[in-house]
């Protein structure tokens, strides 16, 4: 799905805009007052300002702007010169802002909170791309480690640096963690997924994306491996070092080619380019979201 449909499917969703009430009244409280503005600037003043990049990096999070300026009901024109997904350098224009001054004033902070933070993680998550190399078929999931209230927008901005989304939340997939395993008891691994794959096969005609199995043994691996095809989709290889990640991939090829396998488990820059090269079909890290550091962008008045 290209970006901007991503981001206007997600925004249909209805949380956004739910989320940028509340950003609004963090700001400007229940009555709606930037009270400096209103001190200090003309009701009739206009101004044009730029959105300026003072590092490079990814631009994220532009395309929620506009929806910003609305949940504002400001008198704010956008004009965007780097769009998400796109590089930027140090001192470039990702966008102009024109209209009533107490406007834009009002939105400045929420929207370089806004801006920065979804580029900081479309740009960690672009160097995790790169840290990849060439020397693998695997693509780059993000998790549900997101910033509470934020999770659309952050997996919008994975995506803007080259990654890929995984479950949405709770709802749109199943993933049989270590938890799920210990609750159920003695049962044996393959048997107990077995019945859960089962009476989840209804789901998949409304829209349950995927079923997936956490295991963090090669031989949780193997029981996994005597399930017939389409029981399960994808298994979760947890922690497992490259050796014994190079290993699962050779028995999956032998054993069940068409089932997915993806790394997880303290995925950082500098083995993600190792862990690549194993096989796997994906690599997830919390590390997109988690670690990011916003990008620094500054508003500059003309």
């Amino acid at each position: 799905m290209p970006l901007r449909e991503l981001f206007e499917h997600l925004a249909e969703l209805g949380r956004l805009d739910r989320w940028l009430a509340i950003v609004r009244e963090e700001d400007l409280g229940p009555e709606g007052l930037d009270v400096t503005s209103r001190a200090c600037v003309p009701g009739e003043g206009r101004i044009r300002a730029g959105l300026a990049a003072r590092e490079r990096g990814v631009v994220a999070g532009l395309e929620a702007v506009p929806r910003l300026i609305a949940a504002f009901g400001a008198d704010v024109a956008l004009e965007v010169r780097v769009a998400d997904g796109r590089a930027i350098e140090p001192g470039q224009t990702a966008a102009v802002l024109e209209g009533r001054a107490r406007d834009v004033l009002a939105i400045e902070r929420s929207m370089l909170n806004l801006v920065g933070r979804l580029s900081g993680v479309a740009t960690r998550t672009a160097e995790f791309v790169r840290a990849m190399g060439a020397g693998g078929k695997a693509a780059l999931y993000d998790t549900r480690k997101t910033t509470p209230g934020m999770r659309h927008l952050e997996k919008y901005a994975v995506r803007c640096g080259g990654g890929r989304c995984h479950r949405v939340g709770l709802h749109d997939a199943i993933l049989i963690k270590d938890n799920h395993l210990a609750i159920a008891g003695g049962r044996r691994l393959a048997e107990f997924v077995r019945r859960v794959g089962a009476e989840a096969q209804p789901l998949r005609a409304v829209g349950l994306r995927f079923i997936m199995v956490e295991v963090d043994r090669l031989d949780q691996l193997g029981e996994l491996l005597t399930l017939d095809d389409g029981t399960i989709d994808i298994v979760l290889l947890d922690n497992m070092p490259v050796e014994q990640l190079r290993e699962a991939v050779r028995l999956r090829d032998e054993r069940r080619p068409g089932l997915e396998l993806e790394a997880s488990g303290g995925v950082q820059l500098e083995t993600i380019g190792a862990i690549a090269a194993t096989g796997v079909d994906r690599i997830s890290s919390g590390s997109l979201t988690r670690h990011a550091v916003s990008l620094d962008f500054g508003l500059d008045a003309e």
